[in-house]
C-alpha cells in the first residue's frame, strides 16, 4: 500500500526540527524531512542529540491536520503515538522496546530513541506541528560510550548493520497507516498498547520538571496521556510534562 507521505533529504543539516520550523509556510502536510548528519540536533527540555554519525535516524515530519487549532485534535499525544509505532517496528527486529513515560523508546533499559515535538501557531491558527524522532540505528560502542545516558543502538542488539532507508520506510507506513485513526481516537485508541509497554507502572519514579520535582508510585496512565503517581503520603497527582526516573 502506497502512503501519502514526501521525503526531503539533506547531507547535512542543522536540525530538522530547526529546518521544518523556519520553512513550514512552503512545507505541505505530511512532508518528512531527513538528514544523513545534523550540526545541532536537539531533544526533550533542551537536551543535546548526537547526530553528527551516519547511518542513523535524524527525521523531522510536518503535520498541518487542520487550518485552526482544534482541542479535539490529540496533537499533544502525537508523540505517543509515533512512540508505540516505533516500538512496532523494532519488535519486527526481534528486539524488546519499551516505553518511559511520555516518550522514550528503550531497549535492555537503554535509550534508543528521542522523540520532540514543536507546534507553531499565531492566534488561533495552526500553521504546523513538527514532529521530530532520532533513532540509533547503527553506531559502535565506543559511539554509545560517550552519551550521558545509558543508551544503545539496534545494529549492537541484532549484532548486524541496519539498512537505513529501508527502516525509514517502515516507520513512516506504520505512523501513516493508522495517523487518521488516532487523529479521530485520540491517546484512548492507543492507550492498551502504550500501557503494554510501559516500563515504569507500578515503580517508584521521581518526575524532574522545570520547578520541582515530584516522587511517588507511577501508578496508570490516564485517558489523555498523563500520568498518576501516588505520592507518600497517599496523595495522588496527575503528570502532564516533565522527565521520567524510575528508581
Amino acid at each position: 500500500m502506497v502512503y501519502d507521505y514526501n521525503i526531503l533529504c539533506f547531507d547535512e543539516i542543522d536540525s530538522t526540527n530547526t529546518y521544518s520550523l523556519k520553512n513550514l509556510a512552503n512545507l505541505s502536510d505530511r512532508q518528512v524531512i531527513v538528514a544523513a548528519k545534523q550540526t545541532s540536533g536537539r531533544g526533550r527540555l533542551a537536551r543535546k542529540w548526537i547526530s553528527d554519525v551516519e547511518g542513523n535516524v535524524y527525521m523531522s515530519i510536518v503535520l498541518k491536520p487542520s487550518p485552526t487549532l482544534d482541542n479535539n485534535l490529540p496533537l499533544a499525544n502525537i508523540t505517543q503515538y509515533m512512540s508505540v509505532v516505533l516500538c512496532r517496528i523494532l519488535e519486527s527486529y526481534g528486539v524488546n522496546p519499551e516505553i518511559k513515560w511520555p516518550n522514550d523508546v528503550l531497549v535492555n533499559g537503554k535509550k534508543i530513541s528521542g522523540i520532540l515535538s514543536e507546534i507553531s501557531t499565531q492566534g488561533n491558527a495552526l500553521k504546523g506541528f513538527v514532529l521530530g524522532i532520532g533513532i540509533n540505528l547503527n553506531l559502535a560502542q565506543e559511539d554509545v560510550n560517550q552519551i550521558d545516558q545509558p543508551a544503545t543502538a539496534l545494529n549492537l542488539e541484532i549484532n548486524q548493520p541496519v539498512h537505513k532507508d529501508m527502516f525509514i520506510k517502515q516507520l513512516l507506513d506504520e505512523f501513516f497507516m493508522d495517523y487518521d485513526l488516532f487523529l479521530n481516537g485520540g491517546f484512548i485508541s492507543i492507550k492498551a498498547e502504550y500501557q503494554q509497554r510501559s516500563l515504569f507502572l507500578g515503580r517508584k519514579v521521581v518526575i524532574n520538571k522545570p520547578q520541582k520535582k515530584d516522587n511517588g508510585i507511577a501508578t496508570r496512565i490516564n485517558d489523555d496521556g498523563s500520568l498518576l503517581i501516588v505520592k507518600n503520603n497517599l496523595e495522588e497527582s496527575t503528570i502532564t510534562i516533565g522527565d521520567l526516573v524510575c528508581l
